[in-house]
């Protein structure tokens, strides 16, 4: 064996087993966080945790129902809200290059707007609404809770749910716009040229065909966007900010398993500290179950591919 040869072997080792050593610390990390709040938090579950509300300060018991119902109802808000936003953005980004602004505040809006710019418009707006996702994505999540106190809760009067979920919806837009993109610009040219020949408009096209072939992807982009917000504490701090009692109007202020976990964690009581590791808990559980539909989605799309 040539010395040049072995160098090689050995380098080609080495740089195995260091790549194979980073991926173990990054693994390593999930691994002691599940463990820390495992052992922490799993004594407290019982049924009577996801199924009471918060006790009186003080007071031994309680749970987290409104929590959990509260993180229901403004995570699916802003899914509502955002999702067909942010897939509507990510198909016209992809297959015209240019989206209207009107398309960021409304699929049905956005719609006529992307299709005229379509024809009509300039490539160059294609380039900002990226740029502007892109900046997005970075925005520390307290700057978009600033900005939806700013234009909803104090134009409304009020604390609220929904403009919690504005400002999550508002974090999760870019995102999903990108992703959407990226997963459509996938789709094999000929398919488009082929409904094209037979006939189909062009946005039936982009709607029936291009969309249906990313679906898979898309949806995985949209279950990782819903697990980004899940966790998010800031944006709700200065929009639903919290509330101990059991409620469903979302034009009240409510309470969220993050803003629960941020109470709890931050109170001077040993109660509370034992329900925040648990609610912490139950909170890493529905992000890992997300993520795990998003696993799930990706395998099926390459199951499909093959």
């Amino acid at each position: 064996m040539s010395a040049r040869r072995l160098r090689r072997r050995v380098v080609s080792r080495l740089m195995t087993g260091l790549v194979a050593g980073l991926c173990l610390v990054a693994v390593l990390a999930l691994l002691l966080i599940l463990g820390h709040l495992v052992a922490k938090g799993a004594s407290s579950l019982d049924w009577s945790f996801f199924v009471k509300n918060p006790v009186p300060a003080g007071q031994a018991g309680g749970g987290v129902a409104n929590a959990i119902v509260g993180t229901v109802i403004v995570v699916g808000v802003a899914a509502l809200i955002g999702l067909p936003i942010g897939i509507g953005t990510g198909l016209y980004l992809a297959e015209y290059g240019s989206v209207g602004v009107a398309a960021l505040i409304g699929l049905p809006i956005g719609i006529g707007t992307g299709l005229y710019l379509a024809e009509y418009g300039s490539g160059r707006l294609g380039w900002v609404v990226r740029f502007v996702a892109d900046v997005l994505n970075g925005t520390p999540s307290i700057v978009v809770g600033i900005f939806a106190w700013t234009w909803l809760v104090k134009p409304m009067g009020g604390f609220s749910a929904l403009a919690g979920s504005v400002a999550l919806a508002a974090l999760m837009v870019p995102m999903l716009a990108r992703t959407t993109e990226e997963m459509v610009r996938l789709v094999p040219h000929s398919l488009r040229e082929a409904a094209l020949a037979l006939g189909y408009p062009r946005w039936r096209t982009s709607l029936r065909i291009i969309a249906r072939t990313a679906l898979a992807g898309i949806v995985t982009g949209c279950l990782v966007g819903i697990a980004r917000i899940a966790g998010e504490t800031a944006p709700l701090l200065f929009t639903a900010l919290g509330n101990l009692n059991f409620t469903t109007n979302v034009l009240q202020p409510m309470q969220t398993l993050s803003l629960q976990i941020f109470v709890y964690a931050t109170g001077p009581f040993d109660e509370w500290h034992r329900l925040a590791w648990a609610a912490a808990l139950v909170l890493m559980g529905l992000v890992l179950l997300l993520a795990l539909a998003a696993r799930a989605a990706v395998r099926q799309r390459h199951g499909t591919a093959r």
